[in-house]
């Protein structure tokens, strides 16, 4: 690597040690997310998913906008990055999850998340040119066979179930995009800009499915207090700890929020809302969490696999 390559505030950010302010942002982002599987199940009751959808994004920004520095100016020339990260990071990713929902558990959802890591680094790969290492390569495909482990017995109770895990990993995906494009657009403006403009075009282009959703709809206080929840905590609050903590520590190292985010969400959905995990949903977690650990670590480039192989 060149030396100005080291001296970017991208390789900065990634390399450098995890601060206690850091941990704060994780954990903060990490239980709020975790939970927020646990909401949407609740609103589901009452709720049509297109309006819990729609309010993610328009309470978050009711929550973000209060907030002075949220405002400050981006150039014009960064707005279609801005649209595009509002589709991946917001809309498309809203849509799927509460969707999803209605034929598989929250506990599974959450679960099925701890695969982000993963699929950030094969997105980062793919498309954005990020270097993949000897252990990532090993972490991705334990990876693999966790998302197997957890998603298998779930399909198997019929076809609603397989396609409720796809949406699930469609959104993931779209997540891994997303988060390498926040970052250098978090470090150039500040978390708060950045994400007071995502929410209000991701608010925007779930409107149409939003309207939809509310005219099949029935009145749920216990529904208003989950979408709250839901809109103003997981996507105002977490949003702002996530984005804050991707331009201090870079986009790999932010997915392992999701490393906590399947605990939460299990927890919840067996103690709270009766949910049961099989032995292998239990396994395969343990086993996609390792995978993810795995593809977070930098010790070994895949060129140098390539040459002693080589060689």
């Amino acid at each position: 690597m060149r030396e100005s390559e080291k001296q970017s505030p991208d390789f900065i950010s990634e390399v450098k040690p995890f601060e206690r302010f850091d941990w704060v942002l994780l954990l903060t982002a990490a239980s709020i997310w975790g939970s927020s599987f646990f909401f949407m199940d609740i609103a589901l009751e009452a709720e049509h998913p297109g309006l819990i959808t729609w309010l993610r994004p328009t309470l978050g920004l009711f929550a973000v906008v209060l907030l002075p520095s949220s405002r400050k100016p981006i150039e014009a020339s960064d707005w279609w990055a801005i649209v595009f990260l509002a589709f991946t990071w917001m809309a498309f990713p809203f849509t799927m999850f509460p969707i999803a929902q209605q034929w598989i558990d929250s506990s599974v959802t959450g679960m099925l998340n701890s695969a982000m890591p993963i699929m950030t680094l094969i997105i980062g790969f793919l498309i954005f040119g990020v270097t993949i290492r000897k252990v990532q390569v090993f972490g991705l495909l334990l990876g693999v066979m966790g998302i197997s482990m957890v998603g298998l017995p779930t399909v198997n109770g019929g076809g609603t179930s397989a396609l409720g895990v796809l949406l699930v990993l469609l959104a993931i995906t779209s997540y891994a995009v997303s988060v390498n494009i926040a970052g250098p657009l978090q470090r150039k403006y500040g978390s708060l800009p950045v994400l007071s403009r995502v929410l209000a075009v991701s608010s925007l282009l779930t409107l149409p499915f939003g309207v939809y959703g509310m005219m099949n709809s029935t009145w749920s206080w216990k529904a208003v207090g989950a979408n709250l929840a839901v809109g103003i905590g997981g996507t105002g609050v977490a949003y702002a700890a996530a984005t804050t903590l991707t331009g201090r520590v870079g986009a790999l190292r932010t997915s392992i929020v999701t490393y906590l985010i399947p605990i939460v969400a299990s927890l919840l959905g067996v103690f709270i809302l009766g949910e049961r995990l099989s032995f292998w949903e239990l396994f395969g977690v343990i086993v996609l969490l390792l995978g993810a650990w795995l593809t977070t670590r930098t010790e070994i480039s895949l060129a140098s696999i390539f040459k002693s192989k080589i060689s």
